[in-house]
């Protein structure tokens, strides 16, 4: 049965959805690269509105980051059909929504299904947008909002961002939520233009899109604001930005006052708002010029809008509860179809935030009236045991149980979070129950889950499904802890992010697998409980071994035989500096331009040290070789014919080549464009090596030419780009090119020119190989120790061979792993007394930005 108000002539429409076409040819979305200018983008909702005919129907739209659900969507608007817009890619939602809703048309990803010919609904004209609350999304209770809510509150928004035509913003939020859906609706209504993009703000390409596209417009949660702690973000060149926006949650007053002084320093303002999606998204926003010195505050009112402080009988320090009046306050909310026939049940929105005015007339948020919790006949704010919490470093929060205080906390001493939450609460200590959690658990829209906190009270201690998986992952992270000698480790850590180098990334592979049963290719970014949940079963009798890993094991075997006449097969190291560039891509490129440059160095000093300590040992005791060597200065003042000064050529032509790198990466117009081109960057490097591997130019060195630093140099980069390489194409290309560049170097030698192209060929196409468990761990062992048998293997066998080679062989492998293991105790050792960076403590789960004493190693081995 047809509704009696069924026209789109009895009925409002959202202006800046209609009039889209009078920006004409500027640019209103960028899609994959592509310019969707206002007027083809007018045209296209054009066609959707004729789609949706002329019969006012309730429309239900999956959101997403994409153009075909934005045209729907400002169709809708534009026409004045009710928009139900619910999150894409949740079957359980959409199935949810449509069965308490019964909308007359689903808009699914692009696809149109109509429901009913006309409609089944009774609409208020006034009815625009029905969005889930932050806190509820997927309930059937919805917040019912009008054009003029709509068109209102994106004229606030522009006013006090001044957001102008010629801004850019990009999707960091997602489509459904409404501070992601402000985003978009404020920048039309200016003529701005919005990338559409689901990448995270943690994905490199998200980057390249806001450079390539000059983005300056960045909105995120506090969520948000912890993965760009995590990526550098202070250190990214961003000279487009013109302002960054957090709203979603409370924010640290340390961390506004922080990204307000660096937004002073990179040229862009950093605004804090407030909001809820019962006003269409904002109230209240504090202007950049005051961050500094009210950090803890929301600021004013937006334009148009008002705030006043409701005495409430609960309070006793003077706060009440925070009321807004304003053109952007919902209709009210629906719960059921017949609700939607309702006009405005609500003149003002009652927050129920408790805050207090400033001297200043800033609005300061102190608790939440619903966040209280009845516990043995105390009242409890758990807003403000959050908030002690939180000053205390911790990233904590807290729900009331039937008889507890539950607090979810990320890695933290459950005793020392436990005394804090009874203090701050009044509970004795045993009421208190601290669930240690990988990650806060956290609604669609990057808000606190307090629901899901409260729940956490059900699981019993120790049980490993607790930890989000069949591993118990206390084995996991004290696995990681051993081996990279550092406290900081939680289940949502990462190889890579605790400092993981390509030494430790041997020992920690294959006691991994032997934990876990498979490792997936990207283990060493993937974070534990993800491996942990991803725990599959071994092969009887095999387990899969990395290639590299394997290459650097077997490399160091053949260099020792071969030194003693065992067999001759030569050209591992050649190998082994294709493998350094191969795992330099994988370990040292990762943070921002300082946290790069800071590992790159400890890399090289992980490396020199222990060299320069063995073979200064050797110059002391036996005088065999000279200072030069001891320096690793054979290839500036060493002869040019072959001696045994060059012996250690490899590690010299390694430190050398890292360095370079190093300072080259320190540039910030090239460090910007290796990561907008992590493969060409490299494969341009290989280019440039060539120039000094076919001497066009550089001194003429034939003698020593296979051995000295900037002549292999090429090598070392053809292993970066063969990690960068993820395309087929891109592996022909790195398989091409070693092909054809590596015949010829080592002239007369087919078997060592075979030898380093099979090798440079396995690190290309074949990343982990199935290999005898028994086998296993010996491939470990050696690995790990091969720089350093390499380092000790020359003073060793010169005076076992003559007794028996095969025991001069063996011993030299076995000194080598016994001095990595001296190393590895001294590492351990500095680890637990060396100072802390800034003298402060990280907090839980988030990396301070530029800690020093992570470190990271490009490889271990020579020959």
């Amino acid at each position: 049965m047809l509704s009696r108000s069924t026209e789109l002539v009895e009925c409002s429409r959202v202006p800046f959805a209609a009039g889209l076409a009078a920006h004409g040819e500027r640019t209103a979305l960028i899609v994959d690269g592509r310019d969707v200018t206002y007027r083809e983008l007018a045209d296209r909702v054009d066609a959707v509105v004729h789609r949706l005919g002329s019969t006012r129907r309730l429309v239900l739209i999956t959101g997403g980051n994409a153009l075909d659900p934005i045209v729907a969507y400002l169709a809708a608007l534009a026409a004045g059909h009710p928009v139900l817009l619910v999150p894409g890619g949740n079957a359980d939602t959409l199935a949810a929504m449509i069965e308490a809703y019964r909308p007359d048309v689903v808009v699914d990803d692009g696809r149109f299904d109509e429901h009913a010919p006309g409609t089944t609904h009774d609409l208020h004209p006034d009815l625009a947008l029905l969005l889930s609350t932050s806190g509820s999304t997927g309930s059937p209770k919805l917040v019912r909002l009008s054009h003029d809510n709509v068109q209102a509150n994106a004229e606030a928004i522009a006013t006090y961002l001044d957001i102008r035509n010629t801004d850019r913003a990009i999707t960091t939020l997602p489509m459904h939520y409404c501070y992601g859906l402000s985003v978009l609706h404020s920048h039309l209504l200016c003529g701005a233009g919005v990338v559409l993009t689901d990448r995270s703000v943690t994905e490199p390409e998200f980057w390249n899109l806001v450079r390539n596209h000059r983005v300056s417009a960045l909105a995120g949660v506090p969520y948000t604001f912890d993965l760009l702690d995590r990526v550098g973000f202070a250190d990214l060149d961003l000279s487009c930005l013109r302002y960054v926006t957090q709203a979603g949650g409370r924010l640290d007053p340390e961390r506004v006052r922080g990204y307000t002084a660096l937004g002073q320093r990179r040229g862009f303002d950093f605004v804090v708002m407030y909001g809820q999606t019962e006003a269409t998204a904002r109230m209240a926003y504090l202007p950049p010029e005051l961050a500094a010195q009210h950090p803890d505050t929301i600021g004013i009112p937006v334009p148009g809008g008002s705030l006043r402080i409701e005495p409430v009988p609960e309070s006793d320090d003077g706060a009440g509860e925070l009321v807004y009046t304003g053109p952007n306050v919902m209709l009210g909310y629906a719960t059921t179809p017949g609700d939607l026939a309702l006009g405005r049940v609500v003149d003002e929105l009652r927050t129920g935030d408790l805050a207090v005015r400033t001297d200043a007339g800033l609005y300061r948020i102190v608790g939440r009236r619903s966040r209280f919790a009845k516990l043995f006949g105390l009242r409890i704010d758990l807003q403000r045991v959050d908030a002690v919490l939180g000053d205390h470093g911790l990233v904590a929060c807290c729900a009331g149980g039937d008889d507890q205080l539950v607090v979810a906390v990320v890695e933290a001493d459950p005793r020392q979070v436990r005394k804090l939450a009874a203090r701050a609460s009044g509970l004795p200590e045993p009421a208190v129950r601290v669930v240690p959690v990988a990650e806060l658990p956290r609604t669609e829209n990057g808000k606190p889950d307090f629901r899901a906190v409260a729940a956490l009270a059900d699981r019993a201690p120790g049980d490993p499904s607790a930890d989000g998986g069949p591993i118990d992952l206390s084995r996991l992270r004290s696995l990681y802890t051993e081996i990279l000698a550092t406290d900081g480790v939680t289940d949502d850590s990462t190889f890579v992010d605790l400092g993981g180098d390509s030494l430790t990334y041997v020992r920690t592979s294959v006691r991994l697998e032997k934990l876990l049963g498979t490792l997936p290719a990207d283990w060493h970014t993937t974070p534990l409980r993800e491996l942990a949940a991803a725990a599959g079963r071994p092969r009887r009798g095999l387990r899969t071994v990395e290639t590299n890993v394997l290459i650097r094991a077997l490399a160091i075997v053949l260099i020792v035989g071969s030194h003693l006449h065992l067999f001759a097969l030569v050209g591992g190291a050649h190998v082994l500096l294709a493998a350094a560039g191969y795992n330099f891509a994988r370990f040292n490129l990762a943070g921002s331009r300082g946290v790069r440059l800071r590992h790159t160095l400890a890399s090289v000093a992980r490396i020199a040290l222990p060299s320069a300590v063995w073979i200064g040992g050797v110059v002391a005791v036996t005088g065999a070789h000279p200072l030069s060597s001891v320096f690793l200065l054979n290839g500036v003042f060493g002869p040019d014919a072959w001696t045994r000064e060059w012996r250690y050529w490899f590690v010299e032509a390694l430190v050398y080549i890292v360095l370079g790198i190093a300072v080259l990466l320190a540039i910030p117009w090239v460090d910007e464009r290796e990561r907008r081109f992590p493969f060409a960057f490299p494969m341009v490097l290989v280019v440039a090596g060539l120039l000094t591997r076919y001497q066009v130019i550089g001194p003429d060195t034939p003698t020593s030419q296979i051995l000295a630093s900037y002549v292999v140099f090429w090598l070392f980069p053809l292993g970066w780009a063969a990690a960068r390489a993820v395309a087929v194409w891109q592996r022909v290309v790195v398989s091409a090119m070693a092909l054809v560049t590596v015949p010829g170097f080592f002239h007369d030698e087919p078997g060592r020119t075979a030898l380093v192209v099979g090798g440079l060929l396995l690190l290309v196409w074949v990343p982990r190989l199935w290999w005898p468990a028994l086998f296993v761990r010996p491939v470990e062992v050696l690995a790990g120790a091969s720089l350093f048998i390499y380092l000790t293997h020359f003073t060793v066998y010169p005076y076992l061979r003559d007794i028996d080679p095969w025991l001069a062989f063996a011993a030299s492998l076995a000194v080598g792993v016994a001095y990595q293991q001296l190393w590895i105790g001294l590492g351990r050792l500095w680890g637990r007394w060396r100072p802390r960076s800034f003298g402060a403590p990280a907090v839980a789960g988030r990396e301070p930005t530029g800690n020093p004493a992570r470190t990271v190693t490009v490889t271990g081995t020579g020959g």
